[in-house]
């Protein structure tokens, strides 16, 4: 149910997917839902905000040291250009929908601020790994996931990859120049 809650909240946001829509996306019995998730949507997406903060955490810190920062900056702008091509521009990042509708759910607003914080260490981590002195990497990480996620932002309403394209080239060059 959490995939199905993290697939419907990248298309239709937070506010925009009921509890019934989740159940239906994930072919699930109706009582299940409160049986795994008693404090009902606010927990759900608070868990579902989590658990996509976690995964993608995860991907760029393998990511990150495989195959460094410039090669992951690439791939995790591919990953998003990809989705939004494939969803016709309609599905975003998880975890903007957990930070930018979070009112009604708090929790995944929480959620969504924590996965931000990850992000941020684990790319300055791998950026001070690669040379870049560590207050540097930490404000280069802040920038990285805000360019990002503001493409992705650009794009949807755009209905165009073209902002995320230059965000990676012009990403790509910055660290070019300093690693």
């Amino acid at each position: 149910m959490l995939v199905s809650a993290i697939m419907l909240f990248r298309r239709r946001g937070i506010d925009g997917t009921s509890i019934g829509d989740v159940i239906a996306f994930a072919d699930a019995p109706r009582g299940s839902i409160y049986h795994h998730f008693p404090g009902g949507k606010p927990q759900l997406a608070e868990e579902a905000t989590r658990r996509a903060g976690a995964a993608i955490s995860a991907e760029i810190s393998r990511q990150l040291t495989a195959d460094g920062p410039m090669a992951t900056i690439a791939s995790v702008v591919d990953l998003f250009r990809k989705e939004l091509e494939s969803s016709d521009f309609e599905s975003g990042c998880p975890i903007g929908a957990g930070a930018l509708e979070g009112g009604g759910t708090p929790g995944a607003r929480t959620a969504a601020g924590e996965s931000f914080t990850a992000w941020e260490s684990v790319i300055s981590a791998g950026l001070w790994q690669h040379g870049i002195a560590l207050d540097r990497a930490e404000s280069l990480a802040s920038m990285v996931i805000a360019a990002i996620e503001g493409a992705i932002m650009l794009a949807k309403a755009q209905r165009s990859t073209h902002a995320l394209d230059r965000v990676e080239t012009e990403l790509t060059m910055l660290l070019s120049g300093l690693l």
